[in-house]
């Protein structure tokens, strides 16, 4: 069917900048989600849970951006020893119609190392990486709701959530379909059961004791489990 429109009006519809802004709340599938996205700039960050809009408030320093220095630090020394792993801050994630996050972090096994998502052509990760992280203040209702059974339904295998003005951090484990709390050992270190060595000592990351924190992941990386992971992953990637 041919339009009435003149040319130029059809033109002006359907460029960017006549799209509708985004705003919280809007319901929308994902390749919208994204066209209004990108046609936005100036917004650092936005993501899509369940078919909702969610956009980022200004975030402070004590309640975010802190504990999410600390616990990126974290996750690269465990990176930085394991180099068939890959990680990111704040990636745009395309797991399906309906969502579309950007957590604060995502460690992910390298698709020639066997990990589930993969790189798009336009750049972006698509599937579920096997670790994302969550700085949970404002937002913790999101992260521990909607957020949280999208991640399992699409099988992202570990998903930690820092409650900071809880002081608590749970760390969950896609097991049998649902996720599980992984408790502390007698140590009071959790151990990953995807990454072997990836070891956090949870009541030293509240205090803020790094030295301690970079401590127990130190003996995690030294760990013969982490030695074997490495080389499983090596197997992988040559096979």
């Amino acid at each position: 069917m041919t339009s009435s429109l003149p040319k130029s009006m059809v033109s002006q519809i359907t460029t960017p900048q006549h799209l509708p802004p985004l705003e919280n709340g809007d319901r929308l599938i994902r390749p919208e989600f994204e066209r209004r996205y990108s046609a936005m700039p100036e917004v650092r960050k936005a993501e899509l849970i369940e078919g909702v809009v969610y956009m980022a408030s200004p975030l402070r320093f004590r309640p975010h951006a802190k504990p999410h220095a600390d616990l990126i630090g974290w996750l690269w020394t465990y990176k930085i020893a394991t180099p068939q792993l890959e990680m990111g801050i704040e990636p745009t994630v395309r797991l399906d119609i309906d969502n579309e996050p950007q957590p604060d972090g995502v460690l992910l096994i390298s698709p020639e190392s066997g990990g589930n998502s993969t790189l798009s052509e336009d750049g972006y990760l698509e599937g579920a990486p096997e670790l994302m992280v969550e700085i949970a203040a404002s937002s913790a209702a999101i992260d521990l709701g909607d957020k949280k059974r999208a991640y399992r339904r699409n099988g992202v295998q570990e998903y930690i959530v820092w409650q900071v003005f809880d002081q608590r951090i749970d760390w969950f484990s896609l097991q049998d379909g649902d996720y599980v709390s992984l408790m502390p050992n007698e140590q009071g270190a959790i151990c990953s059961v995807v990454f072997p060595g990836l070891w956090l000592d949870v009541a030293a990351m509240l205090q803020g004791n790094m030295q301690q924190v970079l401590a127990i992941l130190q003996a995690g990386i030294n760990s013969q489990e982490h030695q074997t992971f490495l080389q499983h992953l090596i197997a992988q990637q040559q096979g």
